[in-house]
């Protein structure tokens, strides 16, 4: 496809806490994210998503991949496990580096990406995470996002993070699908917006809390 590229990486929480009926939220609010964004001409466009997902083990489900040509993956939990987030943000901080498109001659480079993280608990790799945060920081990102969803995450440690830090009281599909579509919104004005500083971002519906 040509033309300037929007990359926008999740990064998902995929421990066994996740696993049953979370999980499956969180897949209904992804069909619902690729919905929306698919309606809006200039997400579809520009925005490249890619999905990685972080448990014991760190896997790039989906690979930066255009928009219209997308085909969400089975995304899996394994019964329980720990919450490698820390190697999760090394993974995005690996993927950026090779993704990223530089301007050249005859065609214009990636606008600055776009990240969003969601957790439902606490790192288990503390040091890897009090590496990688601050680097994510310092990445170059147009906007990081950073979700705690439920009441075991931390809100206020994702502040290593990221300033725009949002919380979900309940893990249900309905909260979920708010949560992505809000996502949706965000992308939206990345895309939109693609080019000035860090795009405005829309307002949270009531199930989402903005954590000051």
């Amino acid at each position: 496809m040509s033309g300037r590229r929007l990359p926008v990486y999740l990064l998902l929480d995929t421990s066994g806490s996740m696993n049953g009926e979370p999980i499956e939220s969180v897949r209904v609010g992804l069909e619902s994210l690729l919905s929306s964004l698919r309606q809006n001409p200039y997400a579809l466009e520009s925005v490249h998503l890619c999905i990685v997902t972080f448990d014991l083990d760190v896997k790039v489900v989906m690979p930066l991949t255009h928009l219209a040509e997308v085909r969400l993956p089975e995304i899996r939990c394994p019964a329980s496990g720990a919450t490698m987030i820390g190697a999760g943000l090394e993974k995005i901080l690996e993927l950026v580096k090779a993704d990223s498109r530089p301007s050249a001659p005859d065609a214009k480079g990636d606008w600055r990406p776009l990240l969003f993280v969601m957790t439902d608990g606490k790192p288990s790799d503390t040091a890897a995470w009090l590496d990688a945060a601050p680097r994510i920081r310092s990445a170059g990102f147009a906007s990081v996002i950073a979700c705690a969803a439920g009441i075991k995450a931390d809100p206020q440690s994702l502040r290593i993070l990221t300033d725009t830090v949002v919380s979900l009281d309940t893990m249900d599909s309905s909260t979920f699908a708010s949560f992505f579509t809000w996502v949706s919104a965000a992308v939206t004005s990345g895309s939109s917006s693609a080019g000035s500083a860090a795009p405005a971002l829309p307002p949270p519906p009531p199930e989402i809390n903005l954590v000051l």
